[in-house]
């Protein structure tokens, strides 16, 4: 069964740094778009970043010029570097990523299990 695997999470002082990895492992035919979603108490759910597997990405406005995504395609892994962290991006940051198991089969969303940011003031 496929799974996504999140490490990196963690406790850091506003303007620190972290950076998270989410590698997908199991059957997988195609491993489309990756992304890293994030969701804070009491709010919903919000896209962070995300790269298509031919490198094109995308920007939370909230992050833009602090987060970088990327992404080694042959490794299945999608990364995020987190620069000049503050308090408002504490949350639980999940990796997605469509994934078609076999050639026979339709793409199926995937999400990892969840890593906690936590930014200290």
């Amino acid at each position: 069964q496929v799974q996504l695997v999140e490490s990196g999470g963690g406790l850091v002082q506003a303007g620190g740094s972290l950076r998270l990895s989410c590698t997908a492992s199991g059957r997988m035919f195609s491993v489309g778009t990756m992304g890293w979603y994030r969701q804070a108490p009491g709010k919903q759910r919000e896209l962070v970043a995300r790269i298509a597997s031919g490198g094109s990405t995308n920007y939370a406005d909230s992050v833009k010029g602090r987060f970088t995504i990327s992404r080694d395609t042959p490794k299945n892994t999608v990364y995020l570097q987190m620069n000049s962290l503050k308090p408002e991006d504490t949350a639980v940051y999940y990796c997605n990523a469509p994934i078609q198991t076999t050639s026979l089969t339709s793409f199926m969303n995937y999400w990892g299990q969840g890593t906690q940011v936590t930014v200290s003031s």
